[in-house]
């Protein structure tokens, strides 16, 4: 069974709908049966952030709000965060142009470290304050989850994998997407949001039941099993 899911690194519902969906995941009897797949998307694709901007000051511009409200917004999400077990650190976090993160996203499938880079990106974004829009610090996450530092930076520097990114912004319009986390099971059954672990092991199971190889029987004879012959 094939999960597509398209995402941002620096969107808030997406890690929480990524620790949601692994909940369920790893309930799911098949999971072992289950390829997940990211793809890319970005929520600002022309976002310059400016240097010592908070995320704050980013938000209630991007928003149309005072920056008061902008933190109650991240307060909100912040709580949300917690039931999954994620600490969110708003005063720390960093604005960033999600692009360059995007594409060592794709290196890390090439070496089948998609999903480690993944979440690799998305602490260091909220929980550790880091730059996920900067070349040398992109690099040193992807060294933590085993990527080569040298193919790292020569792949992000020459745009290696930009097309790759472009292709699942692409895919996502065709498909009608509209806001991340969005979940694609099997080419045929979406959705869309940090939905609950329950739901998501709905739709898996649902999804199995319906694509899982069926045999019709079109004869019936004598045969031998582990009780005896008939």
């Amino acid at each position: 069974m094939k999960v597509e899911i398209w995402s941002d690194v620096v969107c808030p519902f997406c890690y929480i709908g990524k620790r949601k969906f692994e909940k369920a995941l790893a309930g799911f009897a098949h999971r072992d049966e289950v390829e997940v797949v990211w793809h890319s998307f970005q929520l600002d694709p022309n976002s310059e952030p400016l240097p010592g901007q908070s995320i704050h000051d980013s938000l209630a511009k991007k928003k149309g709000v005072s920056v008061d409200e902008a933190r109650s917004m991240g307060e909100y999400v912040t709580k949300a965060a917690v039931e999954v077990g994620l600490h969110y650190d708003f005063d720390r976090t960093i604005p960033a142009n999600t692009f360059l993160a995007h594409q060592l996203i794709h290196l890390g499938a090439h070496h089948g470290k998609q999903d480690a880079t993944k979440e690799r990106l998305m602490a260091a974004y909220y929980l550790e304050g880091q730059n996920v829009g900067d070349l040398d610090t992109l690099v040193k996450l992807g060294t933590e989850v085993g990527l080569h530092a040298t193919e790292s930076r020569e792949a992000l520097t020459a745009g290696t994998y930009a097309n790759a990114v472009r292709l699942d912004e692409y895919q996502a319009q065709q498909i009608g997407v509209r806001g991340v986390p969005f979940f694609v099971f099997e080419d045929k059954y979406a959705v869309s949001g940090a939905q609950q672990p329950e739901l998501f092991a709905e739709v898996l199971e649902k999804v199995y039941d319906e694509f899982k190889p069926k045999l019709t029987l079109v004869a019936d004879g004598a045969v031998c099993g582990p009780e005896g012959c008939d």
